[in-house]
């Protein structure tokens, strides 16, 4: 039997989706009915009969209709645009109407009186994307408008398209007498709603209704009962990512760096409750409802948008909705040049502000609006830099430096820049398995926080408190936590950073609130927010929650070897043994890619999250315990109780000293090589083996050096000299800590270690072969 043919034809297509209307008839039936029969009648047939359209499809907030002209099509719904806007000038706000409308030209399989294919799914997702009171067509459909049409049409990117492979062309049409027009716009989206569902009840009245098959966004109020969270009792927001309809897709960083500002901004208000930008951009290119994400994280109002940026050129485009009513309060669009970008955020803000009755302080009041940098590309490259800083590793932490490095060099008095280098510089130095990149992070780290300081940000304040508790500096530490929460108190990264110091000080209740407060803020929380809840749990006894929570860690690609031992130590003290093998396993392959010794017990003591020196003590005996219940080995030299050598050494301002000790310089250190004084190298061996002094001698201080092992090299009343890493790596000083335990009496501690002496240019002996695996 021969197949029967499809039948098709070459058409165009007008979408025609109605902002808000559930909500409509929830609220008034009858008065939207009535207003249903006044439109269609005087402005929608009229024009539909003008330009030989039909209606297709009929939905519960939109309609499809077909023209035989695409030069008809755009005329029909320009037309109708334009009467709409111009009929409710007097109208109350709340009773306006908007319409998006999409339009493309296609080919569609007929199908009775039904139309189908891409041509008809392409006009909906245009529809779906385009502005209220707009209208936006597609690049098959532009290309048949040339010569034919008036108004300007705007290029505004080739877009992705749900259900589409290829990217579509997308034009906006720009109207007559636009600034009033968006005038219409800004004062409420509420304002198009009545009537517009006047108008699809009476089509559905007239024509039986037949659903598009793709899920369109919907505008119904969200529900207060289904909030995850109690709502808090200022007004909350959350800031959605703004897309990025640039013609350019590589501007996404800019569209994402965007809406980071605003979250930024809007968080140093205390009159508001903003959920942090981890939690928004998960929702990052998804299909999202409003009502939905509202309910997801337990706030009042959503902020969308989209950036466009061609050239120097750059235009916002934002709408603020109540997501519990479902009425959108207002809609802008924000044009400018680069120069004056952090302009229109300001006015975005401002907007937001007065719109919510947000109540200032006199401090955040008195704020002036001075520009963070006069250069816009200085400003360009931070937002690339924490396009890759907001990635968490480490090779997209040594990418954002880079970034940062040149904003500076582009604005030499760029302080978020340098705060934003410090922020780069600070995890490297703690979180690095790479001693080398620690070194170096530690030594600029400094300088960075001074030049942030010249002019603080929150930012700079959160990245001292840090380094501040790494040097045992604690109730400076708090105070500058303090300060930077009083300086943006919606940032869940300074409740971090405060249970941070918190669980250090042996605090670990209080830490648990503050990561707990940090995560109403950011309800789909980050690694490092997890992680600091699971320290909190494990320095609590609570090693159930602490398996659970470092688990979760650890399933958003943890690098850090902190993480697999603290979970490790949380098994041994459960009593068990299921997956520690494995976690072992993986610790061990992290560790051996950065040249690091396998775990032992006594590991944990020195190198937890950092230098452990001045940790709180009774944490680093819980997790030592753990891991030997765990069968970790103890490693090499452990006849010496810890406190019975930690008690030598002594920490200020972040160096290290140990007692009855001769500290050497670089320059002293090569002095004593000179004249036959013996070197200990006691880095890992596969660190030793890819560098290290001349005639030095290898005792890893966690799998190698032992009172037997040195009693082989010197013996106690000789000459020792012991070198790690350098200043931020604190095995030297441990290993010089601990001959003094074992009765030497002539030990040099050489801090500045190999990485001091390589910067010198001194030489080197590389052992290739056991660096290539060889015996």
């Amino acid at each position: 039997m021969e197949a029967v043919r499809a039948e098709r034809r070459l058409v165009a297509i007008l979408a025609v989706g109605i902002v808000g209307y559930s909500r409509l008839i929830e609220a008034d039936e009858a008065q939207t009915l009535a207003a249903i029969k006044a439109w269609r009648s005087e402005i929608f047939d009229p024009f539909m009969e003008d330009y030989h359209g039909r209606i297709v499809k009929l939905m519960g907030d939109g309609a499809i209709v077909e023209f035989g002209s695409v030069v008809d099509a755009v005329a029909c719904a320009v037309a109708s645009q334009s009467k709409i806007a111009a009929r409710q000038v007097d109208v109350p706000s709340q009773r306006r109407l908007f319409l998006r409308m999409g339009i493309n030209l296609g080919d569609v399989v007929v199908d009775g009186d039904d139309l189908l294919g891409d041509g008809v799914n392409v006009a909906a997702r245009l529809e779906q994307m385009c502005e209220p009171g707009g209208l936006f067509v597609s690049g098959t459909a532009f290309d048949h408008l040339q010569g034919k049409f008036e108004l300007p049409l705007e290029f505004i990117g080739e877009q992705h398209v749900k259900n589409i492979q290829r990217p579509v062309r997308v034009y906006r049409v720009k109207f007559e007498g636009e600034t009033r027009h968006r005038q219409l716009n800004v004062r409420s989206f509420r304002s198009w709603l009545i009537p517009a569902a006047a108008l699809v009840l009476l089509l559905l009245i007239a024509v039986p209704a037949v659903w598009l098959t793709q899920s369109r966004e919907s505008a119904d109020a969200a529900s207060i009962e289904r909030m995850a969270f109690p709502l808090p009792q200022t007004p909350s927001i959350a800031v959605l990512p703004f897309d990025n309809l640039s013609s350019d897709a590589g501007q996404s960083y800019f569209a994402d760096g965007m809406t980071d500002d605003l979250i930024t901004e809007l968080s140093k208000l205390s009159g508001i409750f903003v959920i942090a930008r981890n939690s928004t951009f998960t929702y990052k290119g998804k299909p999202t409802k409003v009502q939905q994400v509202a309910e997801d994280l337990g706030v009042h109002y959503i902020l969308q948008g989209s950036v466009r940026r061609e050239g120097n050129h750059v235009r916002v485009n934002a709408q603020l909705i109540d997501a519990i009513d479902g009425h959108h309060l207002w809609a802008e669009r924000y044009d400018g040049e680069m120069s004056g970008v952090f302009g229109l955020q300001d006015r975005v803000i401002e907007q937001i502000v007065s719109t919510l009755s947000v109540k200032l302080t006199s401090a955040e009041q008195s704020v002036a609006a001075v520009p963070e940098t006069t250069n816009p590309q200085a400003y360009d490259t931070l937002l690339r830099g924490w396009d890759h800083l907001r990635r968490d590793s480490e090779a997209e932490t040594t990418t954002a430096r880079a970034y940062f490095q040149k904003a500076i060099v582009l604005d030499p008095n760029y302080s978020r820049a340098y705060a934003s280098l410090a922020a780069a510089n600070w995890r490297t130095s703690v979180l690095s398995s790479d001693f080398s990149r620690r070194e170096n992070a530690s030594k600029n780290l400094p300088r960075n926080l001074a030049k942030a300081m010249e002019k603080p940000t929150p930012l700079a304040y959160a990245i001292s408190a840090q380094l501040l508790a790494q040097q045992g500096r604690y109730d400076e530490a708090f105070a500058a936590i303090d300060r930077a929460m009083k300086l943006a108190p919606n940032d869940p990264d300074n409740h971090v950073s405060m249970a941070r110091v918190l669980n250090a000080t042996g605090h670990a209740a209080e830490a648990e609130q503050q990561t707990r407060l940090a995560m109403r803020l950011d309800p789909h929380p980050s690694r490092a927010t997890l992680r600091m809840l699971a320290v909190s749990f494990f320095s609590q006894g609570k090693y159930d929650k602490a398996v659970d929570t470092f688990e979760r860690v650890i399933d958003k690609k943890s690098d850090l070897l902190a993480d697999y031992a603290t979970l490790i130590s949380s098994y041994g003290h459960l009593g068990r043994t299921d997956g520690v093998q494995a976690l072992i396993d993986q610790y061990n392959k992290l560790a051996m890619s950065s040249l690091g010794d396998p775990l032992t017990v006594q590991e944990s003591a020195y190198d937890w999250y950092g230098n452990a020196f001045s940790y709180h003590r009774p944490y680093i005996t819980r997790l030592q315990e753990g891991l030997r219940k765990a069968g970790l080995p103890e490693g090499a030299g452990t006849d010496l109780a810890l406190d019975d050598y930690v008690k030598l050494m002594t920490l200020t301002k972040g160096e290290l000293s140990v007692d009855r000790t001769i500290k050497v310089d670089v320059m002293e250190a090569k002095a004593l090589l000179a004249r036959g004084v013996a070197f200990v190298d006691v880095r890992a061996p596969l660190n030793y083996d890819n560098g290290h002094l001349p005639k030095a001698i290898n005792l890893s201080l966690i799998t190698g050096l032992s009172k037997e092992s040195l009693a082989k090299v010197a013996g106690k009343e000789d000459e020792v000299a012991f070198y790690s890493h350098g200043k931020n790596g604190p095995y030297a000083a441990y290993a010089s800590a601990k001959a003094i335990g074992w009765g030497y009496t002539h030990i040099y501690y050489f801090a500045g270690g190999f990485l001091e002496w390589d910067d010198e240019g001194y030489p080197l002996v590389i052992e290739v072969k056991r660096s290539l695996g060889q015996k």
